[in-house]
């Protein structure tokens, strides 16, 4: 072997070991993905961890998805964001239960190198880039929708989700300026918690002062669905029901003639970005602030698509 060969060879050798260090440093990386509610009691989040987890398998990362036993349990979530961290990761998809509380959280964890992106709900940590829906952009479509559907001056009604949350405060103003902006008589904005047996009694509830309603706004598709049923006990038929996240159980109920439209986001989308741009930050990239994941109007037309 000649003095030329030897140096190709060693400069060949050098080249290898050289991908071989890069490619794993893009792949076997660590990602926290905590969502606010489990996958279990709810189609929006079951969504987001299946698009988290096929993106993971993709990209070769490492994926840890932790959520709390139930939506709203803001410390259980915290907790599992801290003893992950103190584990160790690389980067960090979260949807925050409660943005407020998490902030010292998000910025201890900036500062010791771990980015953070925010999923589905809005931190208030400056320069954390949102992937998400355009929460008041979908709810005034569904209020643009109402309005086309209800008569000028009729009583209609609200339902929130969780106030201390951006996603919920985001719907019920875009929701609510909507509504008002078109003349309709907004009667009642309560929350019901993002839940199927609240959205159920907070209606009942708004219904006997209001037995001449003639719409609802329910911010999610479990408490339009518990608002179809208060609806159905009261042998109130023909009020329109909006909800928004396009779960398969609001896409049946649609098309069965119960609840009349619903808000598409596509949280599949949520989890495989989520998952996607943490790994980009984790390996030293840059993304935009705002990645919108978009919404659509689901009727009976299109519902099909979404059960």
């Amino acid at each position: 072997m000649n003095k030329l060969t030897k140096i190709i060879g060693v400069f060949t050798a050098s080249i290898f070991l050289l991908l071989s260090i890069t490619t794993s440093s893009q792949a076997g990386k660590r990602i926290l993905f905590s969502i606010k509610g489990p996958g279990s009691g709810n189609p929006f989040w079951a969504s987001v961890e299946k698009g988290a987890k096929e993106e993971a398998a993709k990209l070769g990362v490492d994926l840890v998805l932790v959520a709390p036993p139930q939506e709203g349990d803001v410390q259980a979530q915290i907790n599992q964001v801290e003893d992950q961290l103190a584990k160790g990761v690389d980067a960090i998809a979260l949807a925050p239960g409660d943005p407020n509380a998490f902030a010292p959280i998000v910025d201890d964890a900036i500062k010791s190198g771990v980015p953070v992106v925010f999923v589905d709900t809005k931190g208030i940590n400056e320069g954390v880039t949102f992937i998400g829906t355009n929460n008041k952009n979908g709810a005034a479509l569904a209020a643009k929708f109402i309005c086309d559907k209800t008569p000028k001056g009729a009583d209609v009604a609200v339902l929130t989700g969780i106030e201390s949350q951006s996603t919920a405060l985001l719907r019920r103003d875009g929701a609510v300026q909507g509504l008002k902006d078109c003349g309709l008589n907004l009667v009642a904005t309560q929350t019901a918690e993002w839940d199927t047996a609240k959205g159920r009694s907070v209606t009942e509830s708004i219904i006997l002062k209001n037995p001449n309603i003639k719409a609802i706004f329910a911010s999610n598709d479990n408490m339009g669905l518990g608002a179809m049923q208060a609806l159905k006990d009261a042998d109130m038929n023909d009020v329109v029901v909006v909800g928004f996240d396009a779960t398969p159980d609001a896409a049946k109920s649609i098309l069965a003639g119960e609840m009349t439209a619903t808000i598409a986001q596509f949280s599949y989308n949520m989890g495989a970005y989520g998952v996607k741009y943490a790994l980009e930050l984790a390996n030293g990239g840059t993304i935009d602030i705002n990645i919108d994941t978009g919404t659509q109007l689901v009727t009976k037309e299109n519902a099909n698509d979404f059960k």
